[in-house]
């Protein structure tokens, strides 16, 4: 978790802001454009009458309060009340519309992000980590979100402060307002070269925050291993490393942040001492008035607020346009498994399943399956036995086209499974995986996933098919049972029960059971099968086991090894040939007796039947 944090914070930092990204980052606006251009007109008046209330001011003081007109004080007072009016209506107004068009970006960036997944292979999700993924629906939609809302109000409104600032500057004295617009670029170029050194330190920073999440992480679940093995002094000694390590960068970029404010006030102090000399100089002559000097400062406070905050606004835009990029690359990935234009749906999936000569494999010059061949008749229970790694899972997950043949072909009811839409084929298979998964809710909600339309006593016939009733009825709440996040208020059996009672309710025309019965207890085993031969009547069945007394009834035993077919028989067929098979079973045979008596038995052979 700590170098996937690591590797996300790299590409924070790297990315640059280039003409396709930013026409894609616009695009999202074009929907929404009345929104846009209502909050960006709203921010541009408002910058505006800031600069005009500051002008307002000048003509107080030097109309009004000087010469000791007080009625044009209170007529300007008016003026000024009536302004200000206005624009508290649009600081409501683009704050308002800014909200409301962030969380539109972000929704339709979330929506469209979580659809595409929903399209993408299983070998995507085997390539990425869930929480880089995660990280693209929720805190990348979220800044890009940001940069088209927030992060261009801020730049809006400091272009527009500058340049207003700078026009009435040059309408009051232009010679002074040169002078005073000259600091500007100064300002910018220190305030750039700070940001960029403060963020190099604060990227090491949030580097070693990671890697010391990752260590909190790895002592918490390992605790048990690290005090059995007396880790402790050498884990706090790597420990106080990273932390010291965190506490330099943390303190070079509290050490830059702090000097960046003064560096900028030093030089704002002698912009202001020229403009309080000279306008004191030109005071003398009448050239330069009381309210001028005052309306100068207040514009030069207005432009370095701005220039400041550019420098922040640069730094977010550099996380925005690398979150951008992700999002944009994720949606950009084409599934490596897809329906073709002119497939059909298909009726059913009962007849006659053929490997022919299929190869694949998951990396270049790494084969799983070579060659591999296979006709299963409708209605036939298949075995899948063999060493892991052999391609026993991968057969069933290319039967379910999670995965494609690389070369071959698979063939259902006599045609190519590709001329058939992905959804009408898997829609039609059942699972249970050797760890299930299930939703957080009720136990009721979990098992009717298999087929949203099922009523209540559709899932309760469904969980007495699958042997799970018994313990559901049990519960305080029945069926209203929550189970917890992924099923962890639940044990190991009941959640493969559960599963399995989904899979009863779904009604599905071919039945995969991947290595079910291998993390429960014999009980629960004997349970999980009568639901298995319930579920399995009349439908065609692929059984993977390590536990060979779970298959014994299995219509064909194949053993497959390095990617294909060592022996294939019934299970006495296979034990009379004294092959793979005899040697998986009579080991697997000899240990289950050894562990039940207590005692080595070298000699024990099962009986063939």
């Amino acid at each position: 978790m700590a170098d996937e944090l690591i590797e996300i914070e790299e590409e924070e930092y790297t990315s640059q802001l280039t003409g396709p990204t930013f026409a894609r980052i616009a695009a999202l606006v074009k929907p929404h454009w009345r929104w846009m251009a209502g909050f960006l007109t709203a921010i541009v008046v408002t910058a505006a009458l800031d600069a005009f209330f500051t002008y307002i001011n000048k003509l107080i003081i030097d109309n009004g309060i000087v010469p000791g007109n007080f009625n044009l004080v209170l007529k300007y007072a008016v003026y000024y009340g009536g302004i200000q009016l206005v624009q508290s209506g649009l600081v409501f107004t683009f704050i308002y519309l800014v909200g409301i068009l962030g969380e539109r970006i972000q929704y339709d960036l979330r929506k469209s992000t979580f659809n595409h997944l929903q399209d993408l292979s299983l070998s995507y999700y085997s390539q990425n980590a869930v929480g880089r993924l995660m990280a693209r629906v929720t805190s990348d939609s979220g800044r890009v979100s940001n940069l088209m809302t927030w992060g261009l109000l801020d730049v809006t409104w400091a272009i527009v402060n500058v340049l207003t600032s700078t026009i009435f500057m040059l309408i009051i004295n232009w010679k002074l307002g040169l002078i005073v617009f000259s600091i500007i670029p100064i300002l910018v170029i220190i305030a750039v070269n700070f940001r960029k050194k403060i963020l190099t330190e604060f990227r090491k920073s949030r580097r070693n925050n990671s890697k010391i999440t990752g260590e909190y992480n790895q002592n918490f679940q390992g605790v048990r291993v690290v005090k059995a093995l007396g880790r402790e002094e050498e884990n706090l000694r790597e420990f106080s490393i990273l932390t010291d390590n965190m506490f330099r960068a943390s303190y070079r970029a509290a050490w830059l942040s702090a000097l960046f404010l003064p560096t900028v006030q030093i030089i704002s102090a002698f912009a202001l001492g020229a403009i309080v000399w000279y306008g004191g100089l030109q005071s003398q002559y009448g050239a330069f008035t009381v309210g001028s000097i005052n309306a100068f400062v207040s514009y030069l406070t207005f432009m370095i607020w701005p220039i400041q905050d550019l420098a922040r606004v640069y730094a977010e835009m550099q996380h925005s346009i690398a979150s951008a990029e992700r999002i944009f690359k994720l949606i950009d990935t084409p599934p490596e498994v897809q329906d073709r234009p002119e497939a059909l749906s298909a009726d059913t999936i009962r007849g006659e399943i053929e490997f022919e000569h299929v190869d694949f494999y998951y990396e270049d010059r790494k084969p799983i399956l070579t060659d591999f061949s296979l006709k299963v008749k409708p209605g036939e229970t298949i075995a899948l036995v063999g060493p892991t790694g052999g391609g026993k899972t991968t057969i069933v997950n290319l039967l379910c086209r999670f995965y494609e043949p690389k070369n071959g072909i698979i063939r259902i009811n006599g045609h190519d499974y590709t001329d058939y839409t992905m959804q009408s084929l898997q829609s039609r298979v059942g699972i249970v995986l050797q760890t299930p998964h299930l939703f957080s809710g009720m136990i009721l909600e979990n098992i009717r996933y298999g087929r949203l339309d099922a009523s209540d006593s559709d899932v309760e016939q469904a969980a007495k098919v699958a042997g799970a009733h018994e313990f559901i009825a049990s519960f305080e709440k029945g069926y209203a049972q929550d189970v917890g996040e992924g099923g962890n208020l639940l044990s190991v059996g009941q959640k493969q029960l559960i599963s399995l009672a989904r899979a009863v309710l779904a009604k599905p025309e071919i039945f995969i059971m991947d290595e079910a019965t291998s993390s429960v207890d014999t009980l629960t085993e004997a349970l999980i099968q009568r639901g298995m031969e319930a579920l399995m009547q009349g439908r065609t069945s692929f059984i993977i086991a390590h536990r060979l007394s779970t298959i014994r009834r299995a219509d064909r035993i194949v053993v497959i090894e390095a990617g294909g077919i060592a022996e294939m028989g019934t299970h006495a067929e296979l034990l009379r040939q004294r092959g793979h098979y005899y040697r998986l079973y009579t080991q697997q045979f000899k240990f289950e007796k050894e562990r039940a008596y207590g005692v080595s038995m070298p000699g024990v052979v099962p009986v063939i039947k």
